[in-house]
């Protein structure tokens, strides 16, 4: 069975349904990325299966070949879906210490919703079509 990878954003987030609209058309061909909301019903499940810490964090979740990754981590991993000339920055955003880049990710979390107003209409479901 080919199990597709699943990123998941929130789906009230204007700046989380830009990522998404952005990345979904600059994947490479041949990657299985599925794009789900935190809010559905199997965002929920997938979100559940997680351990207690990652539940309750209120971020981005990918999960890559079954391993889960929150914050700058599964924003950073991101780039590993994409073609090959997004792809090759991965090493040097990745060179960044793991605390200086979720500082950076917290601060953008916490203004996203300041800065991108919510969306009249959630894309991040229709993208898996």
């Amino acid at each position: 069975m080919n199990q597709k990878d699943c990123l998941l954003l929130d789906g009230n987030c204007g700046l989380c349904n830009r990522v998404a609209i952005i990345l979904h058309p600059r994947l490479d061909n041949g990657k299985n990325l599925r794009f789900l909301t935190n809010e559905s019903e199997e965002g929920k499940k997938i979100i559940e299966k997680l351990p207690l810490g990652e539940q309750k964090a209120d971020t981005v979740y990918l999960i890559r070949n079954g391993e889960p990754y929150i914050r700058s981590a599964a924003a950073i991993r991101c780039l590993l879906y994409l073609k090959w000339y997004y792809k090759i920055w991965y090493p040097f955003v990745w060179i960044i210490p793991k605390p200086l880049r979720d500082f950076v990710y917290d601060i953008i979390s916490k203004n996203r919703h300041k800065i991108f107003p919510e969306p009249d209409i959630c894309m991040i479901p229709s993208l898996n079509k």
